[in-house]
């Protein structure tokens, strides 16, 4: 018989059919109930097994984790907790799952103890919610920007470049470490490489994604990058995935409307499809809440959060408008600041973000115009000399999400700036030709993905919102 997904029945009222599952055992409980989930549903769906009738050697393999075909007839329950079971005809153990061994047994595991075992977490409710979030959140990205007629472009993972001009780079090589080849002077001769020079894992797909908007007009990508900094907190991964439109033709207050428009599109997108998945993390959110002093915990629930995202304009201020109130704000004045403000030109702190969000506006936060000296060699400059278009959004709970410019499109001041910032212009020449021939005002952002999913699901790590993380000293699977 052709299998039913679990998701399909648990929302039919069509009673009375034969039906046949196939799903992994959460619980078997008195000897006739098997909680079955198949990924399909956050929800298990009730087997009820009639034991006098089956051979006691098949019910004492139906352990927790072990994969089952069930057959039988869809019933409306009488018991407490689901509105349908299935009662069953037929059972069939499709794989084992030794329950002395199986690390995932029905009880509560900390997030630590599932990073440990992340090949297994997949199976968990936590990480069955998180993902489809995820899941959800890709789909409706994608869906935003077809909608708006921009072109979806793979840019390189290999490169050549350094976008950010950063310098925590990946190197990406095929020389042999035991038997390296040398120049004269004792520098690698990268000439004998794979690709006869120095290459790297890509930053950013954006040097790439502005070629092909001075053709498309507009374009995007999403895919992985790569930063090899060596910091292990809940907020930095060694490998991510970033969304980088890129648009001709639009200043920065373009750019600042489809970056919000682009964010309240996809947490709306989630909100509408993963009600039981968002419900779920409410729950364990608001469980996790309780165990923090009374002073840390979220005036708002997950929900709450999300919906007051959608229904509030993001707030808009300079840099220079965010130093005032930092400089005047209570932390900063008690010295409860790790980091403190005292001048005009500091790089803002995740504390100072986070302070401007959750306690001074309350709301997401769009700060623009930032110091030039702190921010990439690319940003349009402003006529005051000091200052750049730049935007970066900032999210309550999360700090900077997005971070985006209006890109400098004069050649002489992009040649400039690169010479101030020691950015080799021969190695970019190809980059400097879209400002050569038909340059025009044009802008983008980064979104980092793992990022919004962290504050779409509430969860507090972003190790937690990625399937396989890759961290410092960490690269298991």
């Amino acid at each position: 018989m052709k299998r039913t997904k679990i998701k399909a029945l648990l929302a039919t009222t069509d009673f009375g059919n034969e039906v046949t599952v196939m799903g992994w055992v959460k619980t078997f409980r008195n000897n006739q109930f098997i909680a079955i989930n198949d990924g399909s549903s956050i929800h298990n769906i009730q087997a009820v097994v009639d034991f006098n009738s089956t051979e006691e050697s098949l019910l004492k393999r139906l352990t927790t984790g072990a994969s089952v075909a069930v057959t039988g007839t869809l019933v409306e329950s009488l018991g407490k907790g689901q509105r349908v079971e299935i009662k069953v005809k037929t059972l069939e153990i499709l794989g084992d799952s030794d329950a002395e061994k199986f690390p995932l047994q029905p009880k509560k595991h900390s997030l630590e103890f599932l990073r440990e075992i992340a090949h297994l977490r997949f199976r968990t409710n936590t990480f069955n919610a998180v993902f489809k979030v995820r899941h959800a959140l890709a789909f409706a990205v994608h869906q935003f920007f077809n909608e708006r007629g921009f072109v979806y472009l793979h840019t390189p993972i290999i490169t050549a470049s350094d976008a950010e001009g950063a310098g925590e780079m990946f190197r990406v090589s095929t020389i042999d470490f035991d038997n390296i080849p040398r120049n004269d002077d004792g520098t690698v001769n990268y000439k004998e490489d794979f690709f006869g020079k120095t290459t790297n894992l890509t930053v950013s797909g954006q040097l790439e994604g502005e070629l092909a908007a001075m053709a498309f007009g507009d374009i995007y990508t999403f895919g992985p990058t790569f930063r090899a900094e060596n910091s292990n907190t809940t907020r930095h991964l060694a490998e991510f995935w970033m969304i980088e439109p890129e648009m001709a033709f639009y200043d920065l207050n373009g750019n600042m409307d489809l970056a919000e428009e682009l964010l309240k599109y996809v947490i709306g997108y989630a909100l509408t499809t993963c009600a039981d998945e968002l419900e779920f993390l409410k729950g364990r959110l608001e469980e996790e809440e309780k165990l923090k002093p009374q002073q840390e915990r979220s005036e708002l629930d997950l929900l709450s959060k999300l919906n007051f995202c959608l229904e509030n304009s993001f707030e808009r201020i300079t840099y220079t408008e965010a130093i005032e109130i930092l400089k005047q704000s209570k932390p900063n004045q008690k010295k409860q600041f790790k980091y403190l403000i005292e001048e005009w030109g500091a790089d803002l702190q995740s504390e100072h973000e986070r302070y401007l969000v959750e306690k001074h506006f309350k709301k997401p936060v769009i700060l623009t115009d930032y110091p030039k000296d702190i921010k990439a060699f690319y940003m349009r400059q402003n006529d005051d000399g000091k200052t750049v278009r730049a935007m970066d959004i900032l999210f309550p709970g999360i700090g900077e999400i997005v971070g985006g410019s209006q890109r400098e499109e004069r050649l002489e001041k992009l040649e400039q700036r690169m010479s101030e910032m020691h950015v080799p212009a021969e190695e970019l020449s190809w980059y400097l030709d879209t400002r050569r021939f038909g340059s025009a005002p044009h802008a983008g952002f980064g979104l980092g993905f793992e990022r919004l999913v962290l504050f779409v699901t509430g969860m507090t790590n972003i190790r937690d919102v990625i399937p396989f993380p890759r961290t410092p000293k960490n690269a298991e699977f």
